[in-house]
């Protein structure tokens, strides 16, 4: 198996690849000491039945440029093919500014053909190609150099079976015609603003059980503080302090050092230096906050006055249209919008694009009596009335 670890070899690749309908890629990194993704390795892998035009690029070999490869990734002429794509094009968002274009995810359209919810790839393996993958090396330190054998066996399998997984899913969407669904779940990941995390948002993600707006104000200054420092200094954001913490910290509002050191869940490293006092601003800060900048929650759908009746008929037909379409009912429509439609709401995902088609329309047919539901064996049939 070949590693590349010189420019000159990369854009030799990268050349060999231009003609190509596409490329499977995947990567390995670590996260657990650093706020960024730190990339250690990327798979790739042309066309074809064996491993001879499949690669392992070593992106920490000093000198190495991988512009070759972004410039691949720009190629709006050959598919870049990954699975659960998420976390690696956030590697080439954030480090490159390149999105891979167009882009193919296998575990998304899996989902749309039939495959269930967040399908994993070693199922893939085992149910398209008829494979076992050898998954000993998963959890490994891709950092240290050098690699063992048995790590790049295991890195290699990831993108030479996802070529006949591809294959495989690309020609179902054909003959579906559901290769529109796909790039519509494809939408967030290839949005340049999915990779972009601002402090000032990131009190959104802390789960509270008190929705007062000056709580909040303290949670979200504390919040875009702890963002703010873990992205300068590029460590976890729980290096700096844990979400308990925060939640306790915007409770008891310390006012000084002394107040700090009566916190049970503070690190010790923050009841002190730079955090200690990054704490105690924020919480000044939000103490502080000016009536017309406190939070607002969405307490919209808290207020549904949710028809049970109409709610379960609604799983019902969520049932009949998992069936008959094979996509996974979750994928088209989770509990949260079969209640808001049957509260009376109409901005719900479940009732645009492709959902709309599969789901929505009927939905929105039997919310207006239009249509009622009968069971005639062990299938449900929709009737006019």
């Amino acid at each position: 198996m070949k590693t590349i670890t010189t420019t000159e070899d990369l854009a030799d690749f990268c050349e060999r690849a231009k003609g190509q309908p596409y490329v499977t890629v995947d990567t390995e990194f670590l996260r657990e000491r650093t706020y960024y993704s730190k990339l250690c390795l990327v798979q790739l892998a042309l066309p074809g039945k064996d491993d001879k035009d499949a690669v392992l690029l070593d992106p920490l070999v000093d000198g190495i440029s991988l512009e070759p490869l972004m410039e691949l990734f720009r190629d709006d002429s050959i598919v870049k093919v990954f699975h659960a794509a998420r976390q690696d094009l956030e590697i080439f968002a954030i480090e490159y500014n390149v999105i891979p274009r167009p882009l193919f995810d296998t575990q998304v359209a899996a989902m749309v053909c039939g495959f269930g919810e967040q399908v994993g790839y070693e199922t893939l393996v085992k149910r398209i190609a008829k494979q076992q993958l050898d998954k000993s090396s998963r959890f490994t330190d891709w950092s240290r150099r050098p690699l063992t054998d048995a790590q790049k066996k295991y890195a290699l399998a990831d993108v030479t079976h996802l070529r006949q997984i591809y294959e495989f899913l690309n020609g179902k969407l054909q003959e579906s015609g559901r290769h529109r669904w796909v790039s519509e779940e494809l939408g967030v990941l290839t949005d340049p603003g999915t990779y972009v995390t601002v402090p000032q948002d990131a009190w959104k993600r802390i789960k509270t059980r008190s929705s007062s707006p000056k709580f909040l104000a303290i949670v979200r200054a504390l919040a875009a503080f702890r963002e703010d420092y873990a992205q300068s200094r590029n460590i976890p954001r729980n290096r700096v302090f844990k979400d308990d913490a925060l939640v306790e910290l915007a409770s008891t509002k310390p006012q000084n050092m002394q107040d700090l050191g009566r916190s049970r869940l503070l690190l010790r490293e923050a009841r002190k230096g730079d955090i200690a006092e990054g704490i105690l601003a924020a919480v000044r800060a939000g103490v502080n906050c000016p009536q017309e900048d406190l939070p607002k929650p969405d307490t919209s759908r808290e207020k549904l006055q949710v028809n049970p009746a109409l709610a379960d008929l609604l799983r019902v037909l969520l049932k009949a249209k998992t069936e008959s379409s094979g996509v996974a009912s979750k994928l088209i429509a989770p509990s949260a919008d079969l209640d808001a439609i049957a509260a009376g709401l109409r901005d719900v995902p479940a009732l645009q694009g492709w959902r709309h088609e599969v789901f929505g329309a009927d939905a929105l047919r039997l919310c207006d009596g239009q249509v009622a539901l009968t069971a005639k064996g062990k299938s449900i049939k929709l009737i006019e009335l």
